[in-house]
């Protein structure tokens, strides 16, 4: 079997913490979502940015570590990213945001975060098909005098929680932020940050946990031992889940020697799954723009398929992004030119680290987990 390219996931789970190095003292405060205007939120124009900026970073990411999985929350980094430019003037701003692919003249800033604060009310509303945990929060450092504006905006628009930190005694600090992590993941996500530095000034967090049940569960008596080529010359033996006359949305990019496929979960999400043909794996990663994705799903179609085979398997993975981002045009934010000032109104403070760390993503006979 050909190496199998998993695309798509409406949410998917992992937590990249931002790394601020200079700069009251805030208290930990829960924090409600408030909807600050009543303009109409341009979704398309959001889903459109996040699909452009999830599949420039996936090339990125699958360029400087070839042959190896590749799995991130597109969602995640975006809210992050998004998150840290409230805070942002000028270049550094307009680095941020055009590198989250939005089109500044005809998307203007006010509206982009009015879409993400849609986004996070959206997906934070009670379902019981789907277990989803979502959150921002800010550890700040005892020394650093955050603007009110700046908070007063996070917590409006991006429903963040602050909580006062002492960064030197660095055990407490990274003991503080992963458990509030692990609580708020029900214990999936653990031990999110180590080794923070002295000089840390204040830390921006991102989480993430999903739980869907997929709609047509796999027959776990149907699991079976197989080969998954992980590259052209290597290979794992894995579980690998079946299902027999299933009827799935369905198409066959004859182009690009490609078959997409469609699984919905008891929600309204689905996953999207790309199967390249045998030697056609760098071609298809090359053609990821966000036309292809849509010519893709445009085109599917119900179809019964004989049977429909999918590795069972747990990945973790971590990226750091200091070095990825700036690929993307954001630059100026990890130099001493970074303008910051919406947040503190200093001038020293810049961004040290983007970490984006995933946490036993899991695939089972009867549901996915992020």
């Amino acid at each position: 079997m050909s190496p199998l390219l998993a695309l798509g996931l409406l949410v998917a789970g992992l937590c990249p913490t931002v790394h601020c190095v200079p700069g009251s003292v805030l208290a930990p405060q829960s924090v409600a979502q408030e909807d600050l205007h009543n303009e109409p939120v341009d979704s398309l124009a959001l889903a459109s940015s996040n699909t452009d900026f999830t599949l420039s970073l996936y090339k990125e990411l699958a360029s400087k570590t070839p042959h190896k999985n590749v799995i991130f929350s597109p969602m995640s980094v975006s809210i992050a990213l998004a998150f840290l430019s409230l805070g942002a003037q000028g270049t550094t701003l307009t680095e941020i945001l055009e590198g989250l692919k939005f089109n500044l003249t005809e998307t203007p800033e006010a509206e982009i975060h009015r879409g993400f604060q849609h986004l996070l009310q959206t997906v934070r509303r009670p379902s019981n098909e789907l277990q989803l945990s979502v959150g921002n929060a800010m550890f700040v450092g005892e020394q650093l005098k955050l603007l009110e504006k700046f908070t007063g905006d996070a917590r409006a628009l991006y429903a963040s929680e602050a909580f006062s930190t002492n960064f030197q005694d660095s055990a407490a600090a990274e003991k503080l932020i992963n458990d509030y992590v692990k609580n708020r993941t029900r214990g999936k996500i653990v031990d999110l940050v180590k080794d923070l530095d002295l000089d840390t000034a204040m830390v921006l967090v991102n989480y993430i946990f999903l739980k869907a049940k997929w709609k047509t569960p796999f027959d776990p008596r149907d699991t079976f031992k197989s080969k998954f080529y992980v590259s052209k010359r290597r290979w794992v033996k894995v579980p690998m889940m079946s299902l027999e006359d299933v009827r799935v949305p369905y198409f066959r990019d004859e182009a690009l020697a490609c078959t997409v496929v469609e699984l919905p979960y008891t929600s309204n999400d689905s996953a999207l799954f790309i199967l390249p043909d045998e030697g056609r794996m760098e071609a298809v990663e090359a053609m990821l723009l966000p036309e292809t994705l849509r010519r893709w799903t445009d085109s599917l179609q119900m179809r019964r398929i004989d049977n429909l085979y999918l590795p069972k398997f747990s990945i973790s993975s971590s990226y750091n992004l200091e070095d990825v981002l700036p690929q993307l045009g954001m630059r100026e934010v990890f130099t001493n030119e970074a303008d910051l000032l919406g947040v503190t109104g200093e001038k020293n403070l810049s961004v040290s680290q983007v970490s984006v760390r995933t946490f036993n993503h899991s695939s089972s006979v009867s549901e996915l987990e992020w």
